[in-house]
């Protein structure tokens, strides 16, 4: 059986970042890192998705579909939560007082 370090707190962390214990400010950069991070992977399997798609079918589907109806979306709504569940982690901390 594993012994639990009392001196240790168990805080909600994520790759090293303490999640519920960031302020208002680098909780809103953190939520944007994110954003955008999903718009750019989402970009990158989009266009060569359409890459494949054009070449394997003899298609001629433009590369801007890319971008504009799929990553966009995708990187917006990824943004949007977020910023959500950022906020919400700030307020709960902030309403508990910690």
């Amino acid at each position: 059986m594993m012994a639990v370090n009392e001196t240790i707190p168990q805080s909600g962390k994520i790759f090293g970042i303490p999640l519920g214990e960031l302020g208002l400010f680098p909780s809103l950069v953190v939520a944007t890192a994110f954003g955008f991070m999903v718009f750019f992977a989402t970009c990158f399997v989009a266009i060569f998705s359409l890459l494949f798609y054009n070449e394997l079918g003899h298609h001629a589907v433009d590369m801007a579909d890319a971008y504009l109806y799929v990553a966009a979306p995708v990187g917006a709504v990824a943004l949007v939560i977020a910023v959500a569940v950022m906020l919400s982690l700030w307020l709960r901390r902030r309403i508990s007082g910690r």
